[in-house]
């Protein structure tokens, strides 16, 4: 199975800022990730980014099949009125959830017509999870979005394949405001996962578009 994490990044790193404004890619950008979703099994995201942007996760830009919608929600609280529950009956939607949620949540996002996996004690367990995404529903290409926790999991838990970072021209600053990756982070640089850097693109609208190679011979 190939994971590929996918984000939108400012100059100085931040994927939202502090208030939750994640508007940073342009249009031709969003085509870009549309098309990513397209050709992809599966997208993946964590309930702070559904909660702050109430995402469609569809392919609306381009042409193409949408990819079966995936949120990681450990205590069952994704809203009625989201876009992804609202149309989860026609969109495949999953809900990865952990022991914490309630049986009359997991009961409620039944009920809207989204699946749900239970993972994990206290918190999903993203390593379980992938691996019944891969073995359970045979899912061959997994796109992450996001945000910065689920980032750090996926890449903490040496899972990702692939990391396209766009960045536009902006600064947003803001001590508070997320980043590409935040969870708990390493001691020491040496530490962290390497990549290689692939290839790179640039958009009409001033943005770099990187994509990097994880693994073994990074």
């Amino acid at each position: 199975m190939k994971v590929t994490i996918n984000a939108a990044m400012t100059i100085d790193g931040k994927i939202a800022t502090a208030s939750g404004d994640s508007t940073i890619s342009s249009k031709d950008d969003l085509k870009r990730v549309h098309r990513l979703r397209a050709g992809s099994d599966a997208v993946v995201v964590g309930i702070s980014t559904v909660l702050a942007d109430d995402p469609q996760l569809t392919v609306r830009l381009v042409r193409g099949k949408n990819p079966v919608r995936v949120v990681v929600d450990s205590r069952g609280r994704i809203p009625d009125d989201s876009q992804l529950l609202r149309t989860a009956r026609k969109v495949r939607t999953i809900v990865a959830a952990s022991m914490q949620a309630s049986a009359v949540d997991v009961e409620r996002i039944r009920q809207a017509g989204a699946e749900v996996i239970l993972a994990g004690n206290e918190a999903v367990d993203i390593k379980a999870l992938f691996s019944a995404l891969k073995k359970k529903m045979g899912f061959k290409k997994i796109l992450v979005e996001g945000g910065g926790e689920l980032n750090w999991s996926v890449l903490n838990l040496g899972l990702a394949d692939e990391l396209i970072v766009t960045i536009a021209p902006r600064v947003a600053g803001g001590r508070l405001a997320t980043t590409l990756v935040e969870g708990d982070g390493y001691d020491a640089i040496s530490q962290g996962p390497k990549f290689r850097l692939a290839r790179v693109q640039k958009t009409r609208a001033g943005e770099l578009v990187l994509f990097y190679k994880v693994g073994k011979n990074t």
